[in-house]
């Protein structure tokens, strides 16, 4: 790479224009992985590409990404963003096909050496939406096997990813809403709700790998900030990571800050994910601490990747952690994190002879 697309520009006299996917990612505080990855999934791609396929973003290119980012953030699915921000932003994207159905799953080893993620084809127009209020309308009767069939369909229909982005979310969040306006009536709906949907995500989540190797990566870790209950994201992520093969360590709600560190030194993790849902409980300073843990010989000292995950931590300085806008970039961001620092061929991307 030269000089000038390290800097994010084009040198003088070039064909092609725009920014480097890196600048777009550090301008927009995602990672290149979730930049890529929407390329591919929903056809939000960049008009330039150079000789060598290199993206090259244009200024319409970042107002569709702006509002992708926008959208994501506040709680909008990925693929109903994706379409939104391509009919506001560049009409002529938004026909541009995204992908429909997933690649044939390869085996556990093989998904985390090149970061393939099972589960996360885009559902036809609508359907995701319809499979959403039929959710929605058993959990209001409060009649559990049907909550439980539905939630299983989903998960059997579009996979873990997809089901939990396009369906359980958006679903819990039509419930929590009606809650806020209904009050009472609507707590034990989301009582139900909460409990059937973490039933579903642990039933489909996989004895956590070992690393292969001593000398390989660590376990990627998953806690809730001290004071922060809210696990159900952390569970979905959990169970996404396990079926790419990548172990983790899943420490649930509340996680003591003191015990966190320890577990940090302990493990050596890949990276470690920070849930917090309410301002209120997201915490900076314990973020820092967290990425300035260091462990390994003198001479070679290793600090861990930290991830802020939950609404709680929008607007606090993160000095350049990563945000994930949606359960699939954070999947995507970790699963590259843990390909690279693999041992021998799988680090190069190629999977098990």
């Amino acid at each position: 790479m030269d000089a000038s697309e390290a800097a994010g520009t084009t040198a003088p006299g070039t064909a092609a224009a725009g920014l480097t996917t890196g600048a777009l990612a550090r301008r927009l505080g995602v990672s290149p992985t979730t930049l890529r990855s929407w390329d591919r999934r929903y056809g939000i791609g960049p008009a330039v590409r150079t000789g060598g396929r290199h993206r090259r973003w244009t200024p319409e290119d970042v107002t569709v990404l702006e509002t992708m980012c926008r959208l994501t953030a506040s709680g909008v699915p990925p693929a109903e963003a994706a379409r939104a921000a391509r009919r506001k932003a560049h009409p002529a994207a938004a026909r541009r096909p995204a992908d429909t159905a997933p690649a044939p799953a390869p085996a556990p080893a093989a998904q985390a050496a090149t970061g393939t993620v099972p589960g996360l084809g885009t559902p036809e127009p609508g359907a995701a939406r319809q499979d959403g209020r039929g959710l929605a309308r058993a959990a209001v009767r409060l009649d559990a096997a049907a909550v439980d069939e539905r939630l299983e369909a989903a998960v059997a229909r579009y996979g873990v990813v997809t089901a939990w982005q396009e369906v359980m979310v958006p679903t819990l969040h039509a419930v929590g809403r009606r809650w806020a306006s209904a009050g009472d009536p609507y707590v034990a709906v989301e009582h139900l709700l909460s409990w059937h949907v973490s039933t579903t995500l642990r039933r489909h989540t996989r004895p956590s790998a070992a690393p292969a190797e001593a000398t390989g990566p660590g376990p990627v870790l998953l806690a809730c900030v001290p004071g922060e209950q809210h696990t159900l994201p952390l569970e979905a992520l959990n169970a996404a990571l396990t079926h790419l093969g990548i172990p983790v360590r899943m420490f649930g709600g509340a996680m003591p800050a003191e015990a966190l560190l320890t577990a940090v030194r302990r493990l050596g993790p890949a990276a470690v994910v920070l849930w917090a849902q309410a301002r209120s409980t997201a915490s900076p300073p314990l973020a820092a601490r967290v990425a300035d843990q260091e462990w390994g010989v003198r001479g070679a000292r290793t600090q861990t990747l930290v991830m802020l995950g939950g609404p709680g931590w929008a607007g606090r300085p993160t000095r350049g952690m990563l945000r994930p806008t949606a359960l699939s970039d954070a999947l995507d961001t970790l699963a590259a994190r843990y390909r690279t620092a693999l041992p021998g061929p799988l680090s190069r991307g190629s999977g098990p002879a």
